[in-house]
């Protein structure tokens, strides 16, 4: 359901080289009840999925590391992010997509994933919707390298450490990625590892 207190005016591409960027006009009904036109840009990407894989008998986790660029044009001076496996849905469902993407970047086949929740990662700016997952591994499930797609320029590092050392990137800021974050304290509180 829309909201009756929400008029969009004029939506304009501003971009559309890598995903697409909107400039949207908007009348917006206030607390007073007067109405204020407002412009907002808007960065589409589409909505995506992250996953968490976990091994409760090793005490361990897969994550993964590369470049990204805004974070080195950010002060991250060598761009690398240690980040949890994730991608773009595609319009795949987002179990599929997560599936997909665990198999592509970190070389595990899995079959069982649990959906533990929905999150906007970045609302003020960012359209996408992120589907958040966690599923066990175990080592007879490496079935690749894992690395990611070279045709997508992905060249992704595979990474697996003991959950307690993960809990200390996050305190010494080795690890900064915000969905990783929460899907490794959602593994500590729910007290999975």
């Amino acid at each position: 359901m829309q909201n009756p207190k929400i008029h969009i005016v004029k939506t304009e591409i501003l971009s559309d080289n890598w995903y697409t960027l909107h400039k949207i006009t908007f009348n917006i009904e206030k607390k007073d009840g007067t109405t204020e036109t407002q412009s907002r840009e808007a960065y589409d990407r589409g909505n995506g999925a992250v996953i968490l894989l976990y091994n409760t008998d090793s005490k361990q986790v897969i994550l993964t590391r590369q470049f990204r660029l805004p974070t080195y044009i950010n002060g991250n001076t060598s761009g690398m992010l240690i980040e949890a496996c994730a991608g773009l849905l595609d319009n795949d469902n987002p179990e599929d997509c997560i599936k997909r993407e665990t198999e592509e970047e970190t070389g595990y086949k899995i079959s069982k994933v649990e959906k533990i929740f929905e999150a906007y990662m970045s609302p003020g700016s960012v359209t996408e919707i992120l589907h958040f997952f966690i599923a066990e591994y175990s080592n007879d499930m490496k079935i690749a390298d894992g690395g990611g797609l070279e045709d997508e320029g992905e060249n992704i590092e595979v990474l697996e450490l003991s959950f307690e050392e993960a809990l200390k990137m996050i305190d010494s800021g080795e690890i900064k990625d915000a969905k990783t974050i929460m899907l490794i304290q959602h593994l500590r509180i729910k007290g999975i590892l």
